[in-house]
């Protein structure tokens, strides 16, 4: 004889009422995190990777905080003292501060669905005049290019259409030794 179906067991979050399996799917997924890390954290592994993560940054900051890196700890507790400390620049709130990469980038916004702008960001880095990039570059492809300011304050070449894949090869020929490690 077949056996008869058993009834499914289901666990609802007891945040915002849905089944578990659905939490990330509801509106208040934040709230339901620490809840489901207790209650189901089989379902998402993540956000137990994740809390462990958040443990291991806060101590690793009350340690810094205390004038002891982590790498100093290893080494206290046994560990290879060839292990390399890294100079980090911390600003207030905990912020790193990033060293400006010397790139240019060129990237493609579309707007109204149908038109096309390339931007290209970072020449002024590498010593070239944005002026009189952005007129040889509007010359070559026959469209309007024209230097504006970009979100974060830093001047940019904004040329009318898609031209981001010649137009890697119109800098790199017209400008072949500024782009060279010196």
């Amino acid at each position: 004889m077949a056996e008869k179906p058993q009834p499914v067991l289901v666990l609802y979050c007891q945040v915002c009422g849905l089944p578990a399996e659905y939490c990330e799917f509801g509106p208040e997924f934040d709230k339901c995190k620490p809840w489901l890390i207790q209650n189901a954290p089989d379902l998402y592994p993540d956000l137990l990777k994740a809390a462990n993560a958040k443990e291991a940054d806060k101590v690793a900051d009350q340690l810094q905080s205390a004038g002891i890196s982590s790498v100093d700890a290893a080494a206290a507790a046994g560990g290879s003292s060839e292990a390399k400390q890294e100079e980090v620049k911390r600003l207030p709130g905990g912020k790193i501060k990033k060293k400006e990469k010397q790139e240019v980038v060129i990237e493609k916004v579309v707007r109204n669905k149908r038109k096309c702008i390339t931007t290209v960001k970072g020449l002024e880095l590498f010593g070239v005049k944005l002026s009189d990039a952005s007129k040889k570059l509007g010359k070559k492809f026959a469209t309007g290019a024209s230097v504006v300011k970009g979100p974060n304050d830093k001047e940019q070449i904004d040329v009318q259409g898609d031209i981001s894949y010649d137009v890697v090869e119109f800098i790199t020929e017209t400008w072949p030794n500024d782009f060279l490690p010196k």
